[in-house]
C-alpha cells in the first residue's frame, strides 16, 4: 500500500472508516460480518483505522476494532474521535448539519477531554491513540481550549497526535498555534469539494487531509438506486428518491469514463481524490471484502493529466441535487 504523510504521521493512502459496521449504518449488521470485513481490510493494507465513541450505541464502533486489532496493534493506526457521546448529565450545544435530523450535540469542554480518552482507550484495549480528533468544534469552547486539553493527553502518552475534524480554516490556525495539528478530517469527495481556505491553511501549515465520505457515502460506486430499511442515509437530502435519481442521471459521465478506463467508478473517484494533493489520505468503508480489496487497488492507480481534465470537465457540470450532514 502506498502512503502518505499527515503532519509528521505517515499512514496508508486509503485507511478505513469503520463507521460502517455498526447496526443502524447501512441497515443491520452482525459482528462476525464486521469483524471479518475489518480483517480483511487490515490485510490489504488499510492499516489506518477510522473510528468514534459516537458510532453505534454504547461505543460499539470502538469496542469491535478493539478486538479486532488485538494481537496486531503494532501494524495500525488507530484514529478515533470524541465530543458527541457525551456523558449523562453534562450538557451539550448544538451543531446544525443537512441531514433530516437537523442537529447534533455536542461537549467538547476541556474538563471532559481526559475523561472520553480514557473510555476510548478502554473500548479500544489500548495503551495509546495515534489519532485523536475533536469530532465537532463545541460551538460554546473556543477551538483552541479544546486542543489545549488534548495537548496534555500528548504530553501524558495518552495520544500520539492531535486531529480536527469538520472545522473551518480560521479553527485550524487558531488550534495550530495552541499544538500541531497533524492531520484535518473533512468531507471531501467529487460531490463535495473541501472548503479552498481549508485546503491552502492545511497546507500552508503542514497539516494533512484525511477525506472522510470519499465515495459520497457510497453514491460514487456508481450502484446506489435505492435505500433499505433502516439504512441512516434516509436521512440525507441526496439520497431521497427523486433526488437520488436526478443525481444518478448526472453521474453518468463519470460512470462512463471509469468503464472507458476498465476501473470502477469507485476506483476512480478515490484515485481521483489522491491526485488532488500529495498530503490527503482517503477512509472508505464497506462491509464486503471483495468491495475492500477493490476500493484498495485505487491506491496504485495514476491518472493521465488529460483523464484529470476530463473529469473535472464533467464534475463542472455534474449539479448535485440536495445538501449532505454538513
Amino acid at each position: 500500500m502506498k502512503t502518505r504523510q499527515l503532519g509528521n504521521l505517515r499512514v496508508p493512502a486509503i485507511g478505513y472508516g469503520a463507521m460502517v459496521l455498526s447496526p443502524g449504518i447501512y441497515g443491520d449488521i452482525d459482528d462476525t460480518r464486521a469483524e471479518t470485513a475489518l480483517k480483511a481490510a487490515l490485510d490489504g493494507g488499510a492499516t489506518h483505522v477510522d473510528t468514534s465513541d459516537a458510532y453505534g450505541a454504547d461505543a460499539h464502533n470502538e469496542r469491535l476494532v478493539g478486538r479486532v486489532i488485538k494481537g496486531r496493534r503494532d501494524e495500525v493506526v488507530v484514529a478515533t474521535k470524541f465530543g458527541l457521546a457525551i456523558p449523562e448529565g453534562e450538557p451539550s450545544r448544538p451543531q446544525p448539519v443537512g441531514y433530516a435530523f437537523g442537529e447534533l450535540r455536542v461537549n467538547a469542554e476541556p474538563r471532559l477531554v481526559r475523561h472520553y480518552a480514557e473510555r476510548s482507550l478502554r473500548n479500544l484495549v489500548t495503551d495509546v491513540i495515534d489519532l485523536y480528533y475533536a469530532h465537532y468544534p463545541d460551538p460554546g469552547v473556543p477551538i483552541e481550549d479544546t486542543v489545549g486539553a488534548m495537548a496534555d493527553l500528548v504530553r501524558d502518552g495518552l495520544i500520539k497526535h492531535i486531529g480536527l475534524s469538520n472545522v473551518t480554516a480560521a479553527q485550524l490556525r487558531a488550534a495550530h498555534v495552541v499544538h500541531p495539528v497533524t492531520a484535518v478530517q473533512n468531507e471531501w469527495s467529487m460531490w463535495r469539494p473541501i472548503d479552498p481556505d481549508l485546503l491552502s491553511t492545511a497546507r500552508e501549515l503542514g497539516v494533512g487531509i484525511v477525506a472522510w465520505s470519499p465515495l459520497g457515502t457510497g453514491f460514487l460506486t456508481g450502484t446506489v438506486r435505492s435505500l433499505g430499511e433502516g439504512d441512516f442515509r434516509h436521512n440525507a437530502p441526496r439520497f431521497s428518491a427523486e433526488n437520488l435519481a436526478a443525481n444518478n442521471d448526472r453521474y453518468a459521465p463519470i460512470r462512463a469514463l471509469a468503464e472507458q478506463l476498465g476501473i470502477t467508478p469507485a476506483q476512480l473517484a478515490l484515485a481521483w481524490l489522491l491526485h488532488q494533493d500529495e498530503h490527503v489520505a482517503t477512509i472508505p468503508g464497506s462491509r464486503t471484502p471483495s468491495h475492500i480489496e477493490e476500493n484498495l487497488a485505487a491506491a496504485d492507480l495514476t491518472l493521465h493529466p488529460d483523464t484529470l481534465a476530463r473529469i473535472d470537465e464533467a464534475l463542472a457540470k455534474f449539479e448535485v441535487t440536495g445538501g449532505t450532514l454538513l
